[in-house]
Parts: C-alpha cells; sequence; structure tokens
C-alpha cells in the first residue's frame, strides 16, 4: 500500500449547502390520491421531495393531468434539480428530460415513506374512511396546513 505525501493532498473544506449545491439537488415526485365528496371526485397531492434528507421541495393540489405536474415542476426550478426519480407515471416520462429522469421503485423508497406517514396521520388521506372533505378548498387547506406545520415548521 503507497503512503501518499502532505503535498500531494488537497483538501477543500465546504459548508453543507454549499457541497449540495455542486453535486446538484436530487428529488423523488409522486403524487397520491384522496377524494372529496365521493370516490368519483378525485383529488391528487404532488408533491417532490429531497432525495438525501427527505425534505419536501413543493406541492400542489389538481387532478391526475399534465398542467397539475407543470405547476410542480414550476416550483421546482428555482432549485436546479439534476435528477429526478419517479414510479415512471406518463406525465413524468413526457415532460422531464430523460437524461436527468431515473424509473425505479428503488428510488422512491423516501417519499413511499412520506405517502405513509401523511395517511396515518391525515384521516382525509386514508382511503376507507368515513373521515373526507366535502368541499376542495377546505381539503387543500387541510392537508397544506399540515405539511407547512410539520415538514416547514411554519405555523399559520
Amino acid at each position: 500500500m503507497q503512503h501518499l505525501a502532505p503535498e500531494h493532498v488537497e483538501v477543500k473544506i465546504c459548508r453543507a449547502d454549499e457541497l449540495a449545491q455542486r453535486r446538484g439537488l436530487t428529488s423523488e415526485l409522486d403524487e397520491m390520491w384522496s377524494y372529496v365528496g365521493k370516490k368519483a371526485e378525485p383529488r391528487w397531492l404532488w408533491h417532490a421531495i429531497d432525495h438525501y434528507s427527505g425534505t419536501v421541495l413543493a406541492y400542489v393540489f389538481g387532478r391526475r393531468q399534465d398542467t397539475v405536474f407543470l405547476e410542480l415542476q414550476d416550483l421546482l426550478a428555482p432549485f436546479g434539480i439534476t435528477r429526478f426519480y419517479t414510479d415512471g407515471w406518463g406525465a413524468y416520462e413526457r415532460h422531464l428530460p430523460p437524461e436527468r429522469h431515473v424509473v425505479g421503485k428503488q428510488y422512491t423508497q423516501k417519499i413511499e415513506s412520506k405517502h405513509i406517514n401523511l395517511r396515518t396521520r391525515i384521516k382525509r388521506l386514508v382511503r376507507r374512511t368515513i373521515c373526507f372533505s366535502k368541499t376542495t378548498t377546505m381539503h387543500d387547506l387541510v392537508i397544506g396546513l399540515f405539511i407547512n406545520r410539520y415538514e416547514f415548521g411554519v405555523t399559520i
């Protein structure tokens, strides 16, 4: 085994956020459904988290349509994300550049875990429940307030 002389070793010290910026931010994207009023009226929560820390980056509510995904993509633009991990649903395939898009359930474990936590804590997101929202406004407000409180630490 060779030993390196100290003059041949270069050390760079930087802050964690600077290191993340250098290596590029990676994100997991996914969507989860619930309903408003009746199951025939699904409401989707689209969200993105940081792949390494699990921090929620952005979220939007709407139908399971490309236009709603494009809203989420606009919210993610300032982050400069270099790689997206998804489950391969059509909107991701159509709107994410193939060189920055990785499909596979093995890369979306953190966001799937977030889904379980959300469904456990917010009964409106449970699939078989008697607790549901009657209006989309209340649905979005309740879930949005929860995410803002527990993910961002913001009390409103």
